[in-house]
């Protein structure tokens, strides 16, 4: 069982605390404000009412013991920076910050975060896909330059099998699983056959995807 460290419980660190509760890990959560962590006690294994910013603070939770430590005080950059550059002093494994900008993040990486999370950003990114062309219905990024989109099966794809269409020579895809019904079949094979009321999932660029639905 992972166990994690969560530092500022605003809307963020909630949604967080909550899923990774679902997920049956091991959770400590700090504020500043004891009223922000009432609602979340049933879930977690500690809460702690302190100002992290403080080194001796920070050493009284056995920092190194979480598998991750998330630093989620939102705007307030130094506080970010101080409570990021202590965690990392004091051991911990993986650091993962939440950003609202690029300049912030950039600084936090050289203070030693391992990662940054743009909540805002990443789902105002993920609504825009939506609702800007009818065929992409959601997508995941997973790095700069490519995502995994979950499209729709276009009229001249149905009854055909994958062998035939061949996504990697044809559109630069690849192919990951279908939906159908809300069921997701992962891994299909070459003479699977594309139905037209299944959304299929495809790791591509966003230049490819708009190239392969536009055709």
């Amino acid at each position: 069982m992972k166990s994690f460290l969560i530092i500022g419980m605003g809307s963020f660190g909630h949604h967080l605390c909550r899923k990774l509760a679902e997920h049956k890990c091991d959770i400590m959560v700090v504020d500043q404000n004891p009223e922000a962590l009432e609602d979340v006690l049933p879930m977690v294994v500690s809460a702690r009412v302190a100002d992290c910013t403080k080194l001796d603070v920070l050493e009284t939770f056995g920092v190194p013991q979480f598998d991750t430590c998330f630093v989620c005080i939102g705007s307030h950059l130094q506080n970010n920076l101080e409570i990021t550059d202590l965690l990392k002093e004091l051991g911990a494994r993986r650091i993962l910050c939440k950003v609202d900008r690029d300049i912030d993040a950039k600084f936090l990486k050289r203070n030693g975060a391992d990662s940054v999370i743009y909540p805002e950003r990443d789902i105002a990114e993920r609504v825009a896909a939506r609702v800007s062309d009818d065929h992409i219905f959601d997508f995941i990024p997973i790095s700069k330059d490519f995502s995994i989109y979950e499209i729709g099966v276009r009229p001249e794809w149905v009854g055909k099998t994958l062998a035939e269409l061949d996504f990697r020579t044809n559109y630069r895809l690849n192919m990951i699983a279908s939906k159908r019904n809300g069921v997701v079949t992962p891994i299909l094979h070459a003479n699977y056959v594309l139905k037209a009321e299944e959304h299929i999932f495809v790791l591509g660029s966003k230049d490819d995807i708009e190239q392969a639905i536009s055709n």
